[in-house]
């Protein structure tokens, strides 16, 4: 795929900032567990993301294709679960390899199983071939996150 240049930069940089909020998150969400624990830390994250959420949509906010909630095949709302699987995930990660380490390592994972969803067209994405290079980039990776343990 050619990224065109403009509104791909745009998409690019809110891409970054999204990486950046997370580890931003990440590194916040490991101080709550620290204080609190880490199911309370994964519960008061979620229920924070809920509340941000009702006062999004309250405020007019989205599409409003609420009929179509029925329509969505049931395993799509397994999002919801994995999302405190990744919040516990990461909370650890942090909490026991430093932001850095475990950044790396959950960037390796996510960019693996990108690649992956996409070769095969997992969830309705348009097939894009696994390539060497996109393993080579992968490897990489990896490798980066070895280097920073040290």
């Amino acid at each position: 795929m050619v990224l065109s240049i403009g509104k791909d930069i745009f998409f690019l940089f809110v891409s970054f900032l999204a990486g950046v909020s997370m580890a931003a998150q990440g590194t916040l969400n490991a101080a709550v567990s620290k204080a609190i624990g880490l199911s309370e830390s994964t519960f008061v994250v979620h229920l924070t993301a809920t509340m941000t959420m009702i006062i999004i949509l309250v405020m007019g906010f989205g599409r409003g294709n609420w009929a179509n909630y029925v329509s969505i095949p049931w395993y799509y709302y397994a999002g919801g679960i994995i999302g405190v699987a990744i919040t516990y995930g990461v909370v650890v990660g942090i909490a026991k390899l430093g932001a850095a380490v475990a950044t790396t390592s959950i960037i390796v994972g996510q960019v693996l199983t990108a690649c992956l969803l996409d070769h095969f067209g997992i969830f309705g994405l348009d097939k894009q071939p696994m390539t060497w290079w996109k393993l080579i980039g992968i490897g990489f990776l990896a490798l980066g996150a070895k280097l920073l343990l040290g």
